[in-house]
């Protein structure tokens, strides 16, 4: 094999073909289960594990691992909550086509907007809510 053929297969990408599930970690399950559900999402499995995971899948496709050993019930988000910036994925994005009855229902549920709406450019919006673990979701939707 010449040198030149290895670098090129070397600078291939790996293949990704979507996104398998996103892992947020929780306190209490049935605190977090009652925010996820409403936003569609249905627990399907778990806990289980031997660190603990409870998976919920919406109908969208997307699947949460709600990953059950946060050891406090109240602490700061450390991405979100310091003066300091750490690396880190700092909130998930879900498609929404209606902004504001996704507001007035996370209202009516108690959990207010921690942010937005925001307008993102010509063609896309959005706010931001906090489940109950201070884990950060914006929704989002294209106009």
């Amino acid at each position: 094999m010449s040198k030149g053929r290895m670098i090129a297969w070397m600078d291939l990408p790996i293949p990704i073909s979507g996104l398998a599930h996103v892992g947020i970690r929780v306190h209490d399950l049935a605190r977090s289960l009652r925010f996820y559900e409403l936003l569609g999402f249905t627990k399907t499995a778990g806990p289980i594990g031997p660190e603990p995971v409870a998976i919920l899948d919406h109908p969208s496709g997307l699947e949460i691992n709600l990953v059950l050993n946060a050891p406090a019930a109240a602490e700061p988000n450390v991405l979100m909550d310091t003066g300091a910036k750490h690396p880190g994925i700092t909130h998930i994005a879900l498609l929404c086509a209606d902004l504001e009855a996704a507001t007035r229902r996370l209202a009516a549920a108690g959990f207010p907007l921690s942010g937005g709406p925001i307008q993102f450019g010509p063609r896309a919006r959005g706010i931001f809510v906090r489940d109950p673990d201070g884990n950060v979701l914006e929704l989002h939707q294209r106009t």
